[in-house]
């Protein structure tokens, strides 16, 4: 009988450890490097109308000012469609999408703002984080939770939020991109309204 209880444990300590790789991308913990350099983003992205070089030019910061900084960068933002991501430096799932977005960002960066919203975290974990993978756009801290709240974000990460040109909400997708090619196909068909 306790040969039988020590083998359930075994197998559901098993399966949680599964469930986790899963959720997290794979055993390795950090997502595949970019294919794009720093120095290959910024050429990509140079002539970006002004409200985007403005993004680009705190490419990978993490800035302070919670949910009304990034309310005030959304309205500064307006005429053009927005790509907000929610992540933290803990979320598995937000790892594994990150490449997509790094690509996406430069492919797509002088028609799309993209931001980042960093929640939930640790700010020297975020720090780290993004100095391993870095963004061509900044992200915003909210360490409370207080802009997921604000902007009617989903509570789980990691999730991205599409505006149109208007600042309107046109989509909201919930959990990691599973691939690019879908990030981009969302992206051209909620922020840039192409038919896909």
């Amino acid at each position: 009988m306790r040969r039988l209880a020590f083998l359930a444990i075994g197998l559901g300590l098993a399966a949680i450890v599964a469930i986790g790789l899963v959720q997290s991308g794979g055993g390795g913990g950090k997502p595949e490097a970019a294919t794009i350099s720093t120095q290959d983003a910024r050429e990509a992205l140079a002539g970006a109308p002004a409200p985007l070089a403005a993004l680009h030019a705190q490419a990978n910061e993490l800035l302070p000012g919670g949910a009304d900084a990034v309310e005030k960068r959304l309205a500064e933002l307006r005429g053009h469609p927005v790509v907000l991501n929610g992540w933290a430096s803990w979320c598995g799932p937000c790892r594994f999408e990150l490449p997509f977005l790094q690509n996406v960002s430069v492919e797509l960066g002088k028609q799309v703002a993209f931001l980042g919203l960093d929640t939930g975290d640790v700010t020297e974990d975020a720090r780290a984080f993004m100095d391993d993978f870095p963004v061509s756009y900044p992200s915003y801290e909210d360490p409370d939770n207080k802009a997921v709240t604000a902007l009617k974000a989903p509570r789980g990460l990691p999730f991205t939020i599409f505006y149109d040109e208007r600042g309107e909400v046109a989509y909201v997708h919930q959990g990691g991109y599973a691939s690019q090619e879908r990030l981009e196909q969302d992206v051209r068909r909620y922020a840039l309204g192409d038919d896909a």
